[in-house]
């Protein structure tokens, strides 16, 4: 989505690598199914290194929210790096909400199952997940309101049509100044310094509970390992860069770039993580 996380990254990655690898970067956002539709493409994409997937860690969860995936997340592609992680999700609740710290939200959604609704960027999206996450660890029932993208999402948080919303530490920050939003907590393994007086879902007493999406890239599967590894190099070499690495931080994400196998071991663990979660809560396969 343009302006998304995803958006972002590709953006600057991009611009970044394009005078070494001589090529320019054109990115096709494409919304929908939570991400399936980009991906979907991308599947079906000659493995020819002329196309990459840049998405989320949602492409480790979609597997088990949908039962008609037209493709494998795991077969269909070849991981070429885990580029960054983020520095968590921001735990925003619309100004309504009366609570004023995430033990009281936590008192009162346990009192009133059902009562509040969270927003996500639709089904099988790392937002749900987080929030799903959330629900299991906390005891709570908060109800979950699928949107077509994240956009959508905060829109209807601020306007007060949905209560609560775990999303992107960056999007949800300047409704989080401006006194639009307020911040309950922030799903990482430590407070953000641009949020410094947010404590961590940890902090605030969900003992153990963190979550932080990450963003990464593949190729489509039979792309040959020589275009991996030197796809691979050039995003190791733009991570290194001082004004790269300003940016990355200002955006809330912590470079990575690990290597493909490192990549794929995140990405086959995260899947299961995602099964048993997904059991846990009775999950609705859509």
């Amino acid at each position: 989505v343009a302006g998304g996380p995803m958006d972002f990254i590709g953006r600057t990655l991009g611009q970044k690598m394009a005078p070494s690898l001589g090529q320019n970067f054109v990115l096709d956002n494409r919304a929908g199914a939570g991400g399936a539709i980009g991906t979907d493409l991308v599947a079906k994409a000659a493995p020819d290194g002329y196309t990459l997937l840049n998405t989320s860690s949602s492409h480790a969860s979609l597997l088990v929210v949908s039962k008609s995936l037209p493709y494998n997340p795991t077969r269909d592609f070849a991981p070429i790096t885990l580029v960054t992680r983020s520095v968590g999700f921001v735990l925003a609740a619309h100004p309504s909400v009366p609570a004023r710290n995430l033990q009281e939200f936590i008192a009162d959604a346990k009192d009133n199952p059902g009562k509040y609704n969270y927003g996500s960027a639709g089904v099988g999206n790392v937002m749900q997940f987080a929030a799903e996450f959330f629900n299991a660890s906390a005891g709570t029932r908060i109800t979950h309101v699928p949107y077509k993208g994240v956009a959508q999402a905060i829109t209807d948080l601020v306007a007060g049509r949905i209560e609560v919303c775990f999303g992107s530490a960056t999007a949800l920050l300047p409704f989080i100044k401006s006194g639009k939003l307020k911040a309950l907590a922030i799903t990482g393994q430590t407070r953000w310094d641009q949020l410094p007086d947010v404590p961590t879902v940890d902090e605030a007493g969900v003992k153990g509970f963190v979550y932080t999406p990450w963003y990464g890239l593949w190729y489509p599967a039979g792309t040959p390992p020589e275009y991996v590894s030197r796809m691979r190099n050039e995003v190791v070499k733009a991570l290194q860069d001082p004004d790269l690495k300003r940016n990355f931080s200002e955006q809330g994400f912590v470079p990575v770039g690990s290597t493909p196998a490192e990549f794929a071991k995140v990405i086959n663990e995260e899947i299961e993580i995602n099964k048993r979660l997904a059991q846990k809560i009775d999950f609705t396969v859509q």
